[in-house]
This record gives structure tokens, sequence and C-alpha cells, in this order.
């Protein structure tokens, strides 16, 4: 029988996904797993519905996209998913001869709204580009057959790359674009993708506070970081990725540190978003 949440527990709306891994190494691993489980209850769901379910009050803490931020949620500091160079997890695939200025129709894997985000800045503001998304499931070759392009996010992305010879073959040539190298081309600044976020007014007296929190999810990034070849061995079987990518990916594409940088980036991605007109502004960030 699961546990019930006591009201002084929060509610975690957490990712599945390869690259939050090291944040949620002690929720998941003992020895710390059963500590937390004393003051955080989680469940797993898509990067798209973890801020509607805080907005909603179905949770208090969930890892959600820098697009899903609204003033009414806190940023937690110290932990994020971002990338310093090639995130990986990320793919603009274009079919030739398009490029970048010519691309009229795109399908969309809809997992993510900063990722769709991300992509909408680099056409409309940096290849002064207006096309059109369409909603797709994330299966390369169906999405390019439809389109003259395709948004591949997350594990779909990594998958995608390990098949881009018989992707390439089915379709024809294509570009590849990493967003996240795009980002900081035209940016100059680290590309983010998650951070966690809370419901404020969630935390304190006699739950879990602001510092317990921070603490927590700290520590549990770090143990992560400390255990990647773990994390290797665990995701070996879940994902038909070679485990040399595995690593990696989680060692070098991924940064799991919110620092000054990653809050500028945040901070341009809104006001870049905004300005193309596929985020609402967001003229100061939240922050715990």
């Amino acid at each position: 029988m699961s546990q019930l949440p006591s009201s002084s527990m929060l509610r975690v709306a957490a990712i599945n996904f390869l690259n939050p891994a090291p944040l949620m190494w002690d929720f998941e691993h003992a020895p710390l797993a059963a500590e937390l489980a004393q003051r955080y209850v989680l469940h797993y769901t898509q990067p798209s519905l973890c801020a509607a379910e805080l907005l909603a009050g179905r949770a208090d803490l969930g890892l959600i996209p820098i697009a899903a931020l609204t003033s009414d949620l806190a940023i937690v500091p110290g932990c994020t998913i971002a990338s310093l160079s090639e995130v990986r997890s990320i793919q603009l695939i274009i079919k030739r001869p398009h490029t970048l200025n010519t691309v009229q129709t795109v399908a969309a894997d809809t997992a993510s709204r900063s990722s769709l985000a991300y992509a909408n800045i680099l056409f409309r503001k940096f290849a002064d580009n207006h096309p059109v998304f369409l909603p797709s499931e994330a299966d390369p070759i169906a999405m390019l057959q439809l389109a003259d392009a395709a948004v591949l996010i997350g594990d779909p992305a990594l998958l995608a790359l390990e098949a881009r010879e018989q992707i390439d073959a089915a379709i024809g040539p294509c570009e590849w674009f990493d967003l996240a190298h795009e980002w900081q081309r035209y940016t100059g600044h680290p590309w983010v993708a998650a951070v966690w976020a809370a419901r404020p007014e969630a935390l304190g007296s006699p739950g879990v506070t602001a510092a317990q929190l921070v603490e927590d999810l700290e520590t549990s990034r770090n143990h992560g970081l400390l255990n990647i070849e773990r994390l290797v061995e665990q995701w070996t079987p879940r994902i038909a990725i070679p485990p040399v990518t595995i690593r990696h990916y989680l060692s070098h594409n991924i940064h799991y540190v919110l620092n000054t940088d990653c809050i500028r980036a945040i901070e341009l991605f809104r006001q870049y978003a905004a300005e193309v007109d596929v985020l609402p502004p967001l003229p100061d960030l939240r922050f715990l």
C-alpha cells in the first residue's frame, strides 16, 4: 500500500528521464531515501505537467521547464538542468535542402515547453523565420515525413542521435542542430532547461523549511554526481544507448549547478521568448 502524505510532507512532481537522475539520487537510493521519505512524497510525470501540478496545488515542489515559471512559483537555489556546451538531448533535424531560414513546418515533440520555446527563438529571433509547429509523437522518421524539420527532446533525442545514419538513410540528407549549442553560439550564455520550483506557501513549520529543502536537493545532487558509474549501470538496461554515451552525457553534457551565469541565461531566455511572442513576460525571477 502506498504511503499517504501527511500535511507536513512536501508533494514532489519529478521527471523519469535520464538527465535528472543525479538530482534524484538520494530520493531513490539508500541510505538517505528512507529519511527523505519522511519529508517528501514523490510521483513521476512529464516535464510539461510538473508546473501545472504546482500551479493547481496538486504538488508543492517540481522539476519544471523554465518556460513554465510564473510569478507564483519560486526557484529553489542550487540545482538546475543546464548545459555549457552541446547537450545532445534536444535536437533540431532539418531535411535538406531546407535551412533555418526556409523551413516552413516543424514536427515537435511537446514533452517540454522550454525546448519548444528555444526552437521558436532560434527560428524567429535569429533566423527571421516563422514556421508552423505541428505537435507530434517522438518518432523522428514519421516526424520528418510529416514536416520540413523535427524537434526531439530528452531520451528520444539521445536515441535519435544513436540512429542518425538510419534516419538519414530513410529520409535523405539532414542537418542536425544541437539547440543548446545554437543558443550558446548566439547568446554566449549557458543553455538552461529546468529548475526546481516550489509553491512558497507550502514550506515552513511544521513541515520542510526552505533551508532544509535546499540542503536536501543539493546533497542529493552531489551524491548523484559521485555515483555516475552506478547510474550508468542502472540506466544502460533502460535505454538503448551505449554506456559510454550515458557516462559522457551525465558527466559532461549536463551541468547541474544553478550559478549566476545560469540565472542570467534564464532571464535572457524569458526576455527573448516574450519578444517573439511564444511565452508571457516574466519581468523578475522569484527565488525561495
